[in-house]
């Protein structure tokens, strides 16, 4: 899961004032131009049909419906599967306020796990996001419109199949760059960090290059090794 620079509430033109939605739906030109047309939980790329998500579910916190602070954009399938279940925001993670990736492993089997790196504590509060959105759906547990486990594989095996001619390349630099293209145009920003995690030219691009992404989370005098945001993670 990306982590997200969304930033503070964004401003009337020309003014310093903080705008006022009148509705959440008008939050949503504002948060694709901070995080790019991507589902924040699973990273699936839409050019349509991405909603404006809230963090706590507006059902239980009317007060909160127009709040930028627990805006983020959603897939069907994550806004769907989340619901309007009540939470407790620190029962779980989140792209905006935690480094997600040190949160999750991404597998060549499609599949999103608690990472091994985790205490136990830390496991758990993973699994039960996971949970929450949905990203433990698998073959095994089949719902005909959720497709995010297949292209979360298919996906791995272009990168995959990129990351080998990459390496034969004789002009790795530019393949580089193709390659960050690429990722823009199918999303799931993970599983390139993950294929490509030994290639700083794309580790640098996939950082750069995909609006809204925590650059801060990332040691970039270390091979973009990725650190802490929170004293949780």
């Amino acid at each position: 899961m990306r982590p997200l620079e969304k930033g503070l509430c964004p401003k009337v033109p020309n003014t310093n004032t903080s705008k006022i939605y009148k509705t959440y739906n008008e939050a949503r030109r504002d948060l694709i131009g901070r995080l790019g047309e991507y589902c924040s939980y699973c990273e699936t790329r839409l050019n349509a049909s991405l909603a404006v998500e809230h963090l706590q579910p507006k059902v239980h916190h009317p007060s909160l419906e127009l709040d930028w602070h627990i805006f983020l954009l959603a897939c069907t399938n994550c806004n769907s599967t989340k619901g309007s279940q009540d939470i407790v925001l620190n029962e779980y993670y989140w792209p905006d306020i935690h480094n997600t990736l040190m949160a999750f492993q991404y597998l060549e089997s499609g599949q999103v796990v608690p990472h091994p790196a985790l205490t136990k504590t830390q496991q758990d509060k993973a699994q039960k996001t996971i949970k929450l959105i949905g990203l433990d759906k698998t073959p095994d547990k089949p719902q005909a419109s959720d497709r995010r486990w297949q292209n979360r594989k298919e996906v791995w095996e272009i990168a995959k199949m990129n990351l080998k001619r990459l390496e034969s390349s004789s002009d790795k630099t530019n393949y580089a760059k193709a390659i960050v293209d690429m990722a823009k145009g199918y999303g799931f920003w993970s599983i390139w960090m993950v294929v490509f995690k030994d290639h700083n030219e794309v580790l640098q691009g996939l950082l750069t290059e995909f609006i809204g992404t925590y650059q801060a989370c990332f040691d970039k005098n270390n091979n973009y090794t990725p650190i802490s945001r929170t004293n949780d993670l």
